[in-house]
C-alpha cells in the first residue's frame, strides 16, 4: 500500500468537500443573474464565503475569492504602490511578484531578523508593505507575525501574511495577528486545487489583477469558480471543526523524528529548534541529494517532497535552507515529510522503514568506496 506524506504540496480532498463540489456542479445558474437559478448559486457562494471567513475570524465581506494562493499573493504585492519588503524564505509566488522587492534575512532557525526589518522600514522614504509567511512550506517554522505587525505599523507600513500553509493546520486569526491582508488556499486544507482567497481588512482596497466585471465587489473580475469555492467552503468548515485533531499530528511527527534519529544518528532535522507546524519535518541525509531520496522512497511506495525547487529540469539548492545559512550540499540533501488529516501511525512506520533502509544502503556504499580508495 502506498504512503502519501506530501500534504504540504497538496492534501487529499476531504469527502465533505467532494460532496459540496458535486452538488455545486448540478447548479447551472450564474451568480450575477437575478433569477432563481442565479440566486441559488449566489447562496452557495455566500455559504462558502461564510465558512472561509469563520476559519480565519473575519467578516465574509473581507474575503476575495481567487484562483489560489499564488494569485492572492500577487494581488497583495502587485496592487501596492511603494516599498515592498519580503522575507528570504517566502514562497516563489511572493518572491517573484515584485522585481523591486527588498529581501529581509532570517536566522539559523528560519525566523525573520526583526532588527534588519526595523532598519529597512526606517530607511524607506515611501509607503511600505511587509510580506511574511505565517508558516514555512518546507520547514514548517512559524514566524513572529504579531511582532512584525507591531513594528510595521509603528512605521505606518502594511503587512501581508501568506497563511497558505498554516490555515486549517493551526489556529489562524486575522484579527489576532493584526495583519492587513492574508492569503489562503483550498487545496492545502482538504479542498480542491485552483481556488483560494485574499483576505483584506476593512478600509483597504488593493488594486485588482483582473478587471472587467463586478464580481467579488469589483476586487476580482471573472465568473466565480462555484464548484471550487463550494469545496473550499466545506473544507474550511471541517478543518475548523477538527483543528484539535490536526494538532495531535505533532505527536506523530515527533515519533517520526525520534525513530529517524535512532536509526541514523547523522540525520538532520531543519528548523527543529523553532516553533513549527504540527505536521512538518524537513529531514536532511548528508551525502545523498534530495532528488535521489525522493525517487528511492517513491520506489518503496512512499511519497514525500524534495526541499529543492525544480525549474527547467534543474534541481537547485533550497532557497529556504540557503537563507538559513546552510551550504549548497546540505541544502540539496533535505526532503520534506508532511502529514495530513488522514495520516495514521502506520504511515510514519512505513516512511521510517523505507528511509532507514535507504540511509543504511548509502552508508554501506560510502564505506565500500572508502575501502576501495
Amino acid at each position: 500500500m502506498d504512503t502519501y506524506l506530501d500534504h504540504n504540496a497538496t492534501t487529499p480532498v476531504r469527502p465533505e468537500a467532494a460532496d459540496a463540489i458535486s452538488r455545486a456542479l448540478t447548479q447551472h445558474g450564474n451568480a450575477s443573474s437575478v433569477h432563481r437559478f442565479g440566486r441559488l448559486v449566489r447562496h452557495t457562494l455566500d455559504e462558502a464565503r461564510e465558512s472561509v471567513a469563520s476559519l480565519v475570524g473575519v467578516s465574509p465581506a473581507n474575503i476575495v475569492f481567487t484562483s489560489g494562493g499564488t494569485e492572492a499573493n500577487n494581488q497583495a504585492l502587485r496592487g501596492f504602490d511603494g516599498t515592498v519588503l519580503v522575507s528570504a524564505i517566502e514562497h516563489d509566488s511572493v518572491l517573484g511578484a515584485r522585481e523591486d522587492a527588498q529581501m529581509v534575512d532570517v536566522d539559523a532557525d528560519g525566523v525573520l531578523v526583526i532588527a534588519q526589518l526595523r532598519e529597512k522600514l526606517a530607511q524607506s522614504e515611501e509607503p511600505a508593505l511587509v510580506s511574511v509567511m505565517l508558516a514555512n512550506n518546507e520547514t514548517g517554522v512559524l514566524q513572529p507575525v504579531r511582532e512584525i505587525v507591531r513594528l510595521a505599523h509603528e512605521h505606518d507600513a502594511l503587512v501581508h501574511c501568506d497563511a497558505v500553509q498554516a490555515a486549517g493546520k493551526i489556529d489562524v486569526s486575522f484579527g489576532h495577528l493584526g495583519v492587513d491582508m492574508m492569503s489562503v488556499s483550498a487545496h492545502k486544507l482538504g479542498g480542491p486545487q485552483g481556488v483560494g482567497a485574499l483576505i483584506v481588512r476593512d478600509g483597504l482596497d488593493p488594486e485588482p489583477l483582473l478587471r472587467g466585471g463586478g464580481q467579488e465587489r469589483r476586487r476580482r473580475a471573472g465568473t466565480e469558480n462555484v464548484a471550487g469555492i463550494a469545496g473550499f467552503g466545506a473544507a474550511a468548515r471541517i478543518a475548523r471543526e477538527k483543528l484539535e485533531l490536526f494538532a495531535e499530528l505533532a505527536g506523530l511527527r515527533d515519533d517520526l523524528e525520534t525513530k529517524l534519529r535512532a536509526a541514523f544518528p547523522d540525520v538532520v532535522i531543519h528548523g527543529v529548534d523553532g516553533d513549527r507546524l504540527p505536521n512538518t519535518s524537513c529531514v536532511g541525509l548528508p551525502g545523498m541529494t534530495a532528488a535521489i531520496q525522493v525517487m528511492q522512497l517513491d520506489l518503496a511506495g512512499v511519497a514525500v517532497s524534495s526541499g529543492s525547487a525544480c525549474s527547467s529540469g534543474k534541481v537547485a539548492p533550497s532557497h529556504v535552507l540557503r537563507a538559513m545559512g546552510l551550504d549548497d550540499a546540505a541544502a540539496q540533501s533535505a526532503i520534506r515529510v508532511s502529514l495530513g488529516w488522514n495520516s495514521v501511525p502506520r504511515d510514519v512506520d512505513r516512511f521510517v522503514d523505507a528511509w532507514a533502509a535507504m540511509a543504511q544502503r548509502r552508508s554501506a556504499d560510502a564505506t565500500a568506496q572508502r575501502a576501495v580508495a
